[in-house]
């Protein structure tokens, strides 16, 4: 939450993309879409793309469609472009896009500021602890607008900071760490950052339900309309039983296809009314 009184709490959406394996063979690229998914964890929109082209003509296509004014756009490093942090400001949303090799000497800039102990002890600082059953994750974000020392800021549509994060995970006595960094057209409000950077995983948490609890890359439908038609009906259905209410607290989306297709009638009328 912002840390500023009185400030309406900006929604998130997640950009990403995703294939369908199983729609690809030796003789045809299987479809990829571009999916928008908000903090609520629904998808709220989505695009192909064409198969001479990729991500980066996709995503302002799929920006186009929304309305996004007042979110905070999140996208990871293959969307890190300064074509689409132009159009997310033109359509008067913020961005929080993750840097990595692609960006090279913004990534490198930003990767030696951070590296500066000095220059961190000056940073913005929060962090998160959660723990899950054999495993601790602390989050360390930081974030600064002392951005004027890098050489391509003036290339980046309504650049105002930068920001690194750390995971350090903890499990079974093992250690590892990760750490990310981002530019981003929000000002300095480092828990708002960490707000959107932590919130990138409802898009990622969509993608895995589409493998996993669907079992879409399982799925050899080949015709390529067919199986992107199919994509948006299994996304339809992520939608409503995340929304749908089943009675039992903390029930996985596994258990409600089942607990439905058990008793379809019973809950057909739920559906509905969503």
């Amino acid at each position: 939450m912002s840390g500023n009184q009185g400030q309406r709490v900006k929604k998130l959406l997640g950009l990403d993309g995703n294939t369908q394996r199983g729609n690809g063979t030796a003789e045809q690229k299987a479809n990829h879409i571009v999916s928008a998914v908000d903090d609520n964890g629904f998808c709220i929109g989505q695009v192909r793309v064409n198969e001479k082209s990729n991500e980066i003509t996709a995503i302002p296509d799929l920006l186009d469609e929304l309305n996004v004014k007042g979110y905070i756009i999140t996208i990871d490093a293959m969307g890190t472009q300064t074509a689409i942090a132009a159009k997310i400001i033109k359509k008067r949303a913020d961005y929080v896009l993750a840097l990595k090799g692609n960006q090279g000497t913004l990534h490198e800039d930003v990767k030696r500021y951070f590296d500066d102990p000095e220059l961190l002890s000056k940073c913005a600082y929060t962090r998160t602890i959660e723990k899950a059953r054999s495993s601790i994750e602390l989050r360390e974000y930081w974030q600064t607008e002392d951005i004027a020392r890098l050489t391509q800021k003036k290339e980046w549509s309504g650049f105002k900071s930068i920001a690194m994060t750390k995971n350090t995970i903890t499990r079974n006595s093992k250690t590892t760490t990760e750490i990310r960094y981002f530019i981003s057209s929000l000002p300095l409000d480092v828990k708002e950052i960490a707000r959107a950077i932590r919130g990138h995983w409802k898009i990622e948490s969509f993608h895995w339900h589409l493998d996993v609890t669907f079992r879409e890359d399982e799925n050899r439908t080949l015709e390529k309309d067919a199986a992107y038609n199919l994509n948006i009906i299994r996304k339809m259905a992520i939608n409503v039983l995340k929304f749908i209410d089943m009675g039992i607290k903390k029930l996985s989306l596994k258990n409600k296809r089942y607990m439905i297709s058990m008793n379809s009638w019973l809950y057909l009328e739920r559906v509905l009314e969503i």
